[in-house]
């Protein structure tokens, strides 16, 4: 399945003229530590299958969806025999997208969907899957357009059925629709000055809130707290500038918000799993 890897990053061997890659894997094989750009999403469709995600487990039953956010570098462990569909997407054309900007980043460093949890949502991801594999293996025209439109389709379910903020926000409808598009803006501001001096004061003000309040509701809305979402912007800014040779990690640190190299390093290490002279290696291994 892994067609091009250097180091432990793997280069998606995308479809002709497409920019995904869909495979009905049935082979009885392990994949070692990789990451990748795209988005990737895996559903065992005969016997199980196992991934390891930063250091978290995930045991897929099959008909289980497992989606894998960008970057994270993860092993894949099969049985000697089963199938699965392995679909991986540039997501980044998603990403204008205020609000699945947004649940993308609160699936760290995957979401794990099974039947027990929801069963609307699984049922009808799991369909949308299976259309998506009609779909690309077809001929059909605007074949590319119709699996994006499943796979938006898709995490308009995650973002409703499985978002914090679903649970968690005022149940009067017009009253979480303004707290939803409230917390957008913020997510949205972080995204664009994430690598500026930002505290929780400033954030609260800029949403309308006390700070203990906007702390506990901006939770609730990305499943992380304030300063871990604006750090995980921080080291996501970072990768895209430590595939530059020309850069030293001391001044990715710095360029990227934070105030000392150690506290870059350990923080990179958390979220990724890797320290940023590692991940800096994987393009030139």
């Amino acid at each position: 399945m892994i067609e091009i890897l250097n180091g432990i990053r793997e280069t998606v061997n995308f479809k002709e003229d497409t920019n995904l890659r869909l495979y009905n894997n049935d082979e009885a094989e392990n994949y070692p530590k990789h990451w990748h750009a795209p988005l990737e999403i895996i559903m065992p469709t005969e016997n199980w299958y196992h991934a390891n995600c930063s250091g978290i487990s995930y045991h897929l039953r099959e008909g289980d969806i497992l989606i894998i956010n960008p970057g994270v570098i993860h092993s894949l462990d099969a049985p000697p025999q089963g199938k699965r569909l392995i679909f991986q997407a540039d997501s980044s054309i998603l990403r204008p997208i205020k609000e699945l900007e947004t649940t993308l980043s609160t699936i760290a460093p995957a979401l794990l969907i099974t039947a027990e949890e929801a069963r609307a949502a699984h049922d009808h991801i799991q369909e949308l899957m299976f259309a998506i594999k009609d779909e690309y293996f077809s001929d059909m025209p605007m074949a590319e357009a119709s699996v994006y439109a499943k796979l938006i389709e898709i995490f308009v379910w995650i973002g409703r059925e499985y978002s914090p903020a679903t649970k968690s926000f005022p149940s009067n409808i017009s009253k979480r629709k303004e707290y939803t598009e409230k917390f957008l803006f913020i997510c949205d501001y972080i995204n664009e000055h994430c690598t500026e001096n930002l505290s929780l004061d400033d954030a609260a003000q800029l949403a309308g809130f006390s700070k203990y309040h906007f702390s506990r509701l901006f939770k609730c809305f990305t499943n992380v707290s304030f300063y871990k979402y604006v750090n995980q912007k921080r080291i996501a800014y970072a990768e895209s500038l430590l595939i530059d040779p020309a850069l030293s990690v001391t001044e990715v640190a710095l360029r990227s918000g934070f105030d000392s190299l150690s506290s870059f390093i350990r923080m990179f290490k958390i979220i990724k799993g890797v320290t940023p002279t590692e991940f800096k290696n994987m393009y030139d291994p």
